[in-house]
């Protein structure tokens, strides 16, 4: 089971990768905005239509890896999604990868293996007490309307894409968590209860919340100060809530050096990274019109 929602996880980092190059693509042909006229405004775009049909794939393998395995073991996978995205935008625009960008993916690739074989993440209950929902819940909700109350305009655009990539990062968690419940639901009682239980409609508002805070993310400022947040946030985030909601479980003791220097190999590679995409992008942006 472990080994097929890791398989599972991978196949979404991949689509998802996918997903986010493409939406990246329409980002950069409207004008700067936010809320909803951002969306209408990508919705006309073919790009971002391909784009969000790569992330709906995106959820539905994510879907059948939370059902397999753990949070602790699956959302962290999805870090991935940069490497991919990366090594698919090279030779779609025709650029080859610099020796940095592949140093930066072995880095990535190296410390998400560290971590995940330290912490060796076991254990999933599938659904959780509102008891601990509720806490959950709010806390999370909170952060994120903080963060979207500190990215407000005005403020630096460095700043203001870093706390909207992180607002995003929690609702992508916080997603997985109200999936990960939903998806065991309809699973084990079907299609009715499934429509029924409170996550399945949770999940779909949260989820948008963050599609639309990735958005405006990516038009706030640099990839830069955006990935990492995004990156590491979600996956420190979806780790609190397995152990809390879920009842995972992680090695700590000793074994929280090697996942620390796992942690401190993906920063770097993915800070790393970000210096590369721009890089791979220019032709992108280049060749995209207002009218396309």
């Amino acid at each position: 089971m472990i080994v097929l929602a890791a398989c599972f996880a991978v196949l979404g980092a991949a689509s998802n990768a996918t997903g986010t190059a493409f939406q990246r693509k329409a980002a950069s042909t409207v004008s700067r905005g936010g809320g909803l006229r951002l969306l209408l405004a990508l919705a006309r775009r073919p790009a971002w239509l391909i784009g969000i049909g790569g992330v709906m794939g995106a959820a539905l393998f994510q879907a059948m890896a939370l059902v397999n395995g753990p949070m602790a073991l699956v959302q962290p996978l999805f870090i991935l999604e940069l490497p991919f995205a990366l090594l698919i935008a090279a030779p779609l625009m025709h650029r080859r990868l610099p020796p940095a960008g592949w140093w930066a993916v072995g880095g990535v690739v190296a410390g998400l293996v560290l971590i995940l074989v330290s912490a060796a993440p076991s254990g999933s209950t599938n659904q959780a007490a509102m008891v601990r929902w509720i806490p959950a819940l709010a806390l999370c909700l909170g952060l994120m309307t903080l963060a979207v109350f500190l990215a407000r305009p005005g403020r630096p655009p460095l700043f203001r894409a870093a706390m909207l990539g992180g607002a995003a990062a929690i609702g992508n968690a916080l997603t997985a968590a109200l999936l990960k419940s939903a998806t065991d639901t309809l699973a084990d009682t079907g299609f009715g209860a499934f429509l029924r239980t409170w996550q399945t409609y949770g999940f779909a508002l949260v989820g948008v919340a963050a599609l639309l805070l990735l958005e405006n993310s990516l038009q706030a400022g640099s990839l830069a100060a955006s990935q990492p947040a995004l990156t590491i946030g979600d996956a420190t985030v979806s780790l609190l809530l397995g152990v809390t909601l879920f009842s995972e479980e992680v090695r700590t003791g000793w074994w929280v050096v090697p996942e620390a220097l796992g942690a401190g190999l993906i920063l770097w590679g993915v800070l790393r990274l970000t210096h590369v995409v721009p890089h791979i992008q220019q032709t992108l942006v280049g060749d995209v019109r207002p009218d396309q």
